[in-house]
């Protein structure tokens, strides 16, 4: 178990290194001065120059990449370009909002994929197993962005029961509330469908199991079989699907946060791209790269953890 441990540690060391120098290679390869771009095209050449020291991008192309991930090893990722503040401190201010954005819409999916596929699981082989089968599919098919546009046009813009944009007034819960409705829903609706299609398959693969059918001998209800006996086990590859969607859930509130103008993550970095603060993207990317690799690689040994046949794989 130590020893997986530690391999996952290192592949994820190794992928964080490789994403952050291919982020490094897209600097350059991106057309057109950033620092003219950031200034306009008034800009007197000394300022351009002053920017673009700042930026460090005066500096040879190793040199930029070796003091990038010296510093970001002692938990520096640079200075905001136009703030003057530390990167660091300027995501770990919005970074609770895409959290809380990401809570709501993972914690919402898990409940009804679960319920729906011990649904299907129930009722399988009828009209209502195809019929959730349908949706699911339907779900997983349709991107959040796409989602976050007509949910907009049709709860807020239409019909006014929603706000169109922000997160809320500061100190109102309830207008916060109201205001995370329809980004979770959002990016919620896409892992529905794929927690839902895991969980009916997995339990599926369980209810042939010894145990079930000594359940169903003793005269136990379908229900109970399926939700007491047959979910605590099924339930494990679970945690693999959730851990993934948890981390991609930075990606989705990149688009979601910027068509509801929320402040977070994705309206970080979407700013700073157009700002072409490279600071800040730099730090962001590394950040949100950083945290789904901590939480997929939990995910792994806590799979690891708990599923015996894991385990026996490990040390086989």
């Amino acid at each position: 178990m130590l020893g997986y441990a530690i391999k996952r540690i290192a592949l994820a060391l190794l992928i964080l290194v490789v994403v952050m120098l291919g982020m490094f290679a897209m600097v350059f390869v991106i057309p057109g001065d950033p620092a003219s771009i950031a200034l306009g095209p008034r800009a007197t050449p000394e300022l351009k120059a002053l920017l673009i020291q700042r930026m460090g991008l005066d500096q040879p192309l190793l040199s930029q990449i070796w003091h990038f991930f010296r510093a970001a090893a002692t938990g520096d990722l640079g200075i905001d370009v136009w703030s003057k503040r530390p990167v660091l401190d300027v995501i770990l201010e919005v970074f609770p909002q895409t959290l809380l954005l990401g809570v709501v819409s993972l914690g919402w999916a898990v409940v009804l994929g679960i319920a729906l596929g011990c649904l299907a699981v129930i009722w399988r082989d009828t009209f209502i197993d195809r019929l959730l089968g349908v949706l699911s599919v339907s779900m997983i098919s349709v991107p959040s962005f796409v989602i976050a546009l007509y949910s907009l046009l049709i709860f807020a813009v239409w019909l006014g029961w929603l706000p169109a944009i922000g997160a809320g007034q500061k100190g109102d819960w309830a207008s916060q509330a109201r205001a995370l409705i329809l980004p979770s829903f959002a990016i919620g609706v896409t892992w529905i469908g794929y927690i839902a299609r895991l969980v009916r398959a997995s339990m599926l693969e369980v209810m042939g199991a010894n145990h079930i059918r000594t359940a169903r001998a003793f005269g136990l209800p379908e229900t109970v079989v399926v939700l007491k006996y047959a979910l605590r086990i099924a339930i494990v590859p679970t945690i693999a699907i959730v851990a993934i969607g948890a981390g991609s859930i930075l990606s989705s509130a990149v688009f979601v946060e910027t068509v509801f103008s929320r402040p977070g993550i994705g309206t970080l970095i979407t700013g700073a791209v157009e700002k072409r603060n490279y600071p800040v993207v730099m730090g962001t990317v590394l950040f949100m790269t950083a945290f789904y690799l901590v939480v997929v690689t939990a995910a792994d040994l806590l799979i690891a953890r708990l599923d015996p046949r894991v385990r026996d794989v490990l040390r086989g």
